[in-house]
């Protein structure tokens, strides 16, 4: 009997996934949208065990995240390889209404250091990405608005111009290639070109990235078109299983071939409990065969299932990551991240060796800002998390603890203050802005409770907090809160839950700083 592994491959917020393989080497890159460093790069031997190797944009330099609203920042990553060089093209959406930039960087090793981006002014839309032909020339795609005007809302079509990737230029006319397959549905976008038996393929996704999320395929003899579309599309969705099947969202594709032949498909989808998603969109696994030169994903099956038999490589698992960070190396570890880019040093891991120390700033975590913060993705429905600080606040502006956080509207907070003189631990709620104080505990005034420890349980969409002043010793705060606040549904955004610790001083000036021995996250 076959093997089998369990999808999603990358559990929590990893949306959008590209994949590329070089000799027997795989390489995988996710969105980012607001949080810091950017675009996750991730390696695997067999397609099933994977482990982060850094990130693409991971200097200020690279990545100015400023203003950046929740939900924005950097979209969909391409990762292809060329001539010895690693290549990744992504769009930057600097807001709502703001400017989509498109980019690539360039590397010689997955492992970096990247480029500084190359930014195309005159590359519009979202979701770029390179294609490669055999003669040798690089090919940008991308979506836009029709040049005849949208029939509908969201009407996209793809574009195609070829790219001078050592002059960072776009040469000739841009080429309309395809609408989409499925009429008066919308949002085509994430194009994805390849060349295979004498065709070149366009995979693109259709139907926005939610419910209604599919992957489509054409195909034509000429890479400039015309584009004849699959007549079996969608040739993958999850739409028609309805809204309580396990998996939905299904989309956003990119493909692989292993050495030993057979094909894999890479593709975001979300795992809703409660009829909510707050793990976001994950990163998928499917096999798919070629017939009559058309793809077939999973055949016999059509979807995307939790467990399926691994690929024909050789299993090379990775060390287990470990559950607690005791915060005793000089670095974060890669599944840390920053809302927004970092500029002044408000984190050590050196003035106190063995902890984490976290400055106090004026930014607040309820603010589009720079806040003194460092967040994990929620990864798993059921989870337990517990950490423990130290820290003394002088008056009732400056606080530390836990956020639960979906962006800067909604979210749970854990929070050690100042109130009246007394020294106060609370668990606050912040529904569509307005905060709610759920429970609080006044301390006893004495030096051992300036030592905090601090623990989250999710059930399900129930999640419960619990303070102690001495290990173990839990006392319960509030028990079974609503976690669908921190979900893509009720936001309307893109992201999964982000689980951090965080302090601030709320708009003054402050030297005071709250060190955490340790963080453990255990599902």
């Amino acid at each position: 009997m076959n093997r089998l592994f369990t999808n999603p491959i990358l559990p929590g917020s990893y949306a959008d996934p590209s994949i590329c393989r070089v000799g027997k080497d795989f390489y995988l890159v996710t969105s980012s949208f607001e949080y810091y460093p950017g675009i996750p790069v991730f390696h695997s031997r067999d397609l099933v065990h994977w482990r982060q190797i850094g990130h693409v944009l991971d200097r200020p330099s690279q990545l100015n995240l400023d203003g950046t609203p929740c939900s924005k920042g950097i979209y969909a990553p391409t990762i292809r390889y060329h001539d010895g060089l690693f290549y990744v093209s992504s769009t930057f959406v600097e807001s709502a209404t703001g400017a989509r930039r498109n980019f690539y960087v360039t590397a010689t090793s997955a492992f970096g250091p990247w480029s500084d981006p190359i930014w195309l002014p005159e590359a519009p839309g979202i979701d770029s990405s390179l294609f490669f032909d055999d003669d040798g020339k690089c090919y940008i795609l991308a979506n836009r608005k029709p040049p005849s005007g949208q029939l509908y809302p969201k009407h996209m079509e793809i574009w195609m111009q070829e790219l001078d990737v050592n002059q960072g230029r776009l040469l000739g006319p841009k080429y309309s290639l395809w609408e989409g397959a499925q009429k008066w549905i919308h949002a085509q976008e994430a194009p994805h070109l390849y060349k295979l038996n004498g065709y070149y393929y366009l995979f693109i996704a259709e139907g926005g990235t939610g419910f209604t999320h599919s992957v489509t395929v054409a195909r034509s003899q000429s890479i400039t078109g015309p584009y004849e579309g699959c007549k079996s599309n969608p040739i993958l969705t999850h739409c028609h299983l309805g809204r309580s099947h396990p998996i939905t969202n299904i989309g956003h594709a990119d493909i692989i071939q292993t050495e030993d032949g057979e094909w894999w498909m890479v593709c975001l989808g979300s795992r809703p409990y409660g009829g909510f998603s707050n793990l976001g969109r994950e990163t998928f696994l499917v096999p798919f065969i070629w017939e009559e030169d058309w793809p077939v994903v999973n055949p016999g099956i059509g979807k995307v299932e939790l467990k399926l038999p691994c690929p024909s490589l050789s299993i090379h698992p990775w060390p287990t990551e470990r559950a607690c960070d005791h915060f005793d190396t000089d670095t974060l570890a890669y599944y840390w991240n920053y809302l927004r880019t970092p500029r002044q040093s408000f984190l050590s891991l050196t003035d106190r060796p063995g902890f984490l120390r976290l400055k106090l700033k004026p930014d607040k975590i309820t603010e589009v800002s720079n806040p003194s913060f460092i967040g994990r993705r929620q990864q798993h429905k059921d989870f337990a998390v517990r950490t423990v600080m130290e820290f003394t606040p002088n008056n009732e502006y400056e606080k530390a603890g836990l956020v639960l956080f979906q962006n800067h509207d909604f979210q749970y907070r854990v929070e050690y203050s100042l109130k009246h003189m007394n020294k106060l631990v609370t668990v606050i709620a912040r529904i569509d802005g307005v905060e709610q104080v759920l429970a609080e505990h006044i301390l006893p005034d004495s030096k051992t409770n300036d030592r905090l420890f601090i623990k989250v349980e999710a059930s399900g969409q129930q999640y419960s907090f619990y303070f102690a002043s001495k290990a173990e010793q839990w006392i319960p705060l509030y028990e079974k809160a609503d976690g669908t606040i921190l979900s893509m549904e009720k936001v309307k955004g893109f992201s999964g839950a982000y689980i951090g610790l965080f302090t601030s001083s709320n708009g003054k000036q402050s030297d005071n700083y709250a060190d955490f021995d340790y963080f453990e996250y255990l599902p």
